[in-house]
């Protein structure tokens, strides 16, 4: 993930938790209560900053465009219902809308030297593509690129400058951050449940966390699962792994390495313990089996609920 990106990103998770907290979509046709004061969004957004982008350097530019989010939103609503008629703006998902908002405050208030046109809408649609629905990506496309038209599409014959070459380092030359994970379930009068944890940005996924020191997988996952769910498990077979880059503050690109694990947990209420420490998950809880693939999940995530879903339904 670049740095831009990543700013954008918390950006995006600061409106989000603002909007989805005071169900702050601009009501009565842009006339009613927004959402809370402003010192409550700069208080979620400096939380954000210190959970997921630690020591950044791009501080002025990720409250400038916060900013200018804020000081713009009923213009922006406005300018989204003209391009999208058939959906309301309290209709369209908190995730889409907050995308649809930054990528159009970047598209028409920017200083197009720095973010052109066609990068405003391409970032866009890559938070899109990161944190949205399966659809999200094309929904932002469309409204955006039917503003961008009604401007007049500006700079669509500016040749780009060539870009500065970052990060051609060989995925296995990247720095490691080793992560434990689990498929939790437990059977409870009949029936298989798994215990699934729900991010702000609308998706429910698995228990995982970076492991500590020399902490060993299976240990890892453990207190993982007490700390997210609440639960003590028990690690019962390995089902497989997924690795990924992302980009940190300070280390610069890095590969995450997550290995995944099935799990039993006795049938108790779940809790989010930690949760002032879990600043990106925001409920917790079981779903019965056959419940399951109807979830919002992650692409990468599904390969590995899905053969745990048949290991279960094997055992029954």
């Amino acid at each position: 993930m670049s740095q831009r990106h990543l700013s954008r990103s918390v950006v995006l998770q600061t409106l989000f938790e603002w909007d989805f907290s005071t169900k702050g979509a601009t009501p009565a046709k842009f006339g009613g209560q927004g959402p809370a004061s402003g010192g409550e969004i700069w208080e979620i957004f400096e939380k954000n900053v210190r959970e997921f982008a630690p020591g950044t350097n791009d501080r002025p530019f990720m409250e400038h465009l916060l900013r200018q989010v804020l000081e713009k939103r009923r213009d922006l609503d406005i300018i989204i219902e003209k391009a999208a008629p058939d959906w309301p703006i309290d209709k369209i998902s908190v995730v889409d809308r907050n995308i649809l908002r930054i990528g159009l405050a970047e598209l028409l208030f920017a200083d197009r030297n720095e973010v052109p046109p066609k990068v405003a809408i391409n970032e866009a649609i890559e938070l899109a593509k990161s944190f949205g629905g399966e659809t999200s990506g094309r929904f932002i496309n469309g409204v955006l690129g039917a503003v961008y038209k009604e401007m007049g599409e500006p700079g669509k014959n500016d040749r780009p400058k060539p870009k500065k070459k970052y990060g051609n380092v060989p995925l296995d030359k990247l720095p490691v951050i080793r992560m434990a994970g689990a498929v939790v379930y437990a059977r409870h009068k009949g029936n298989i449940y798994l215990a699934l944890v729900h991010d702000v940005f609308g998706h429910w996924t698995l228990t995982k966390g970076k492991l500590e020191g020399a902490e060993s997988e299976e240990n890892g996952i453990r207190r993982e699962a007490q700390e997210e769910l609440g639960v003590p498990i028990t690690v019962l077979e390995k089902l497989g792994e997924n690795s990924y880059s992302t980009y940190h503050p300070e280390q610069g690109k890095i590969l995450k390495r997550v290995v995944y694990f099935l799990a039993e947990a006795p049938y108790q209420d779940l809790t989010l313990e930690k949760k002032e420490e879990k600043g990106g998950l925001d409920d917790v809880r079981w779903f019965k089996l056959a419940d399951i693939l109807d979830l919002n999940f992650y692409d990468d995530i599904l390969p590995i609920v899905t053969k745990a879903i048949t290991k279960l339904a094997e055992s029954k």
